[in-house]
């Protein structure tokens, strides 16, 4: 079947975990393209070393392993700060719905069915990848505007603690005193009364 005939997603780094050599075999020659690098591992605990070295961008897991199996692996992932975010499709020929139920709570984000038809499984790959990716740029965004409001809240509260300290002074000798201070009182409480709405606002 020529090469095109697959799904070529954007750019990643796509590691296929599962002990049987024949699948890992197919998945290499089928997932990579000029865009997509795979690298294979034959069980949960060569993939952990695998993930623990490497940048990968989405992996393919099998469920039942020998040494580490795949529930065991996704936990481990999920566990690591570094790799918490990392898209996990599982592929598992088991027909029982429990197996799959307990691949998702141990943070599995999606599963594709033995046999394996590698057609589908690259759209199920570029799909996730993608919402992955939308995601993180989600995350960041939010990080950003939170650190940002953090800083603005900072600066307001800086300002009002100025203009309080201002207020609280007494008219220095020798300087305007009566309107004029009464004046500046004024637009000292004004200036306070614009940083407290500009707070709530920013809230």
């Amino acid at each position: 079947m020529p090469k095109d005939h697959f799904v070529h997603f954007e750019n990643a780094r796509l590691l296929v975990v599962d002990d049987d050599p024949i699948l890992r075999e197919f998945a290499a020659a089928n997932l990579a393209t000029p865009k997509v690098e795979v690298e294979v591992a034959g069980d949960g605990d060569e993939a952990w070393h695998r993930l623990s070295r490497g940048d990968f961008d989405i992996a393919l897991i099998d469920l039942e392993m020998p040494v580490m199996d795949g529930f065991e692996l996704i936990g481990l992932i999920r566990a690591d700060e570094r790799l918490k975010h990392l898209p996990l499709v599982i592929a598992t020929g088991r027909e029982d719905m429990d197996a799959v139920d307990r691949a998702y709570a141990a943070g599995a984000t999606s599963f594709v069915v033995k046999p394996l038809n590698w057609r589908l499984v690259s759209h199920q790959l570029s799909y996730v990848l993608r919402a992955s990716r939308d995601e993180a740029f989600t995350r960041k965004t939010l990080h950003a505007l939170r650190r940002r409001v953090a800083a603005q809240d900072e600066i307001l509260s800086t300002a009002e603690a100025r203009l309080q300290r201002l207020a609280a002074l007494p008219v220095a000798a020798g300087q305007p005193s009566g309107g004029d201070d009464g004046h500046l009182r004024a637009d000292i409480e004004r200036l306070c009364n614009d940083l407290a709405r500009a707070r709530r606002l920013i809230g």
